[in-house]
């Protein structure tokens, strides 16, 4: 049987799933996914994202890659996905791609955004859920200053959780962007990289907010990047602020898109 490689783009709240990666004995976007699937297509469809979000992160443009049968095109495939999928995930769009198109190792980056506010509303129970109620001071100009810091290609190595990468993994991550812009009720941190390392954006998050707080010189970011393990990085940012925005792909793997 002929079969056809498709590109899923989702959006999901993650707050009720324990991550991307299938578990026997837990909820996960991609058991979620391969269940619907096995629904559609009566077989096993392998389901294989970008990134494996961590539980109780969001995402708002997470990419996932499969292999389905010709007569499902894109637009069939998404439509009867977002029929039977429970209500927080949602195929936002699908695209057919060519055959050597891979979700994770054809990625060109992935951009994430973390959350914050800061004024008092930041507790409704509208929004305490989706971003970190934060009730220190906050210097913007501080926190920029932290990112540009960020920015090339470095060892996160002191960002990372400990063992998630192999020792013989360099851990470098190549950082195309990373700034702090500030919006109504708060900020939010948006970072854009062609890796990233098990609670990276997390830890980097929570260091630069207690270097704005004044908790933490600027120039701690300097020694972090040269450490060679995270002991002096500020505890991970919790996850329910989070969001895999988006994954970038180069133009000529799309064949034909919904």
């Amino acid at each position: 049987m002929t079969s056809r490689c498709v590109q899923l783009v989702l959006q999901y709240d993650g707050a009720r799933f324990a991550g991307w990666q299938r578990q026997p004995d837990e909820r996960t976007v991609q058991g979620v996914l391969e269940d619907a699937l096995l629904r559609l297509c009566q077989a096993h469809v392998a389901v294989l994202g970008a990134g494996r979000t961590d539980a109780g992160v969001h995402a708002l443009g997470q990419a996932a890659g499969l292999r389905v049968a010709e007569k499902w095109t894109p637009v069939s495939l998404r439509r009867a996905m977002n029929a039977i999928l429970p209500d927080d995930v949602w195929v936002k769009s699908a695209f057919e791609m060519r055959d050597d198109f891979h979700a994770r190792y054809s990625a060109l980056s992935r951009t994430y955004r973390y959350v914050v506010g800061t004024d008092e509303e930041a507790d409704s129970p509208f929004r305490k859920t989706r971003e970190l109620a934060w009730r220190r001071p906050v210097e913007v100009g501080k926190l920029n200053a932290a990112a540009a810091m960020i920015t090339g290609d470095h060892s996160f190595r002191a960002f990372a959780v400990k063992g998630t990468a192999p020792e013989s993994d360099d851990h470098r991550c190549i950082v195309h962007e990373a700034r702090w812009v500030q919006r109504p009720g708060g900020v939010f941190f948006e970072i854009r990289a062609n890796r990233f390392l098990h609670h990276m954006v997390r830890f980097l998050v929570a260091t630069m907010l207690d270097i704005a707080a004044g908790r933490r010189d600027t120039e701690m970011m300097t020694s972090l990047l040269e450490s060679n393990d995270n002991h002096d990085a500020a505890p991970p940012a919790p996850p329910h602020a989070l969001y895999l925005d988006n994954v970038e792909y180069p133009a000529e793997l799309y064949l034909q898109a919904t």
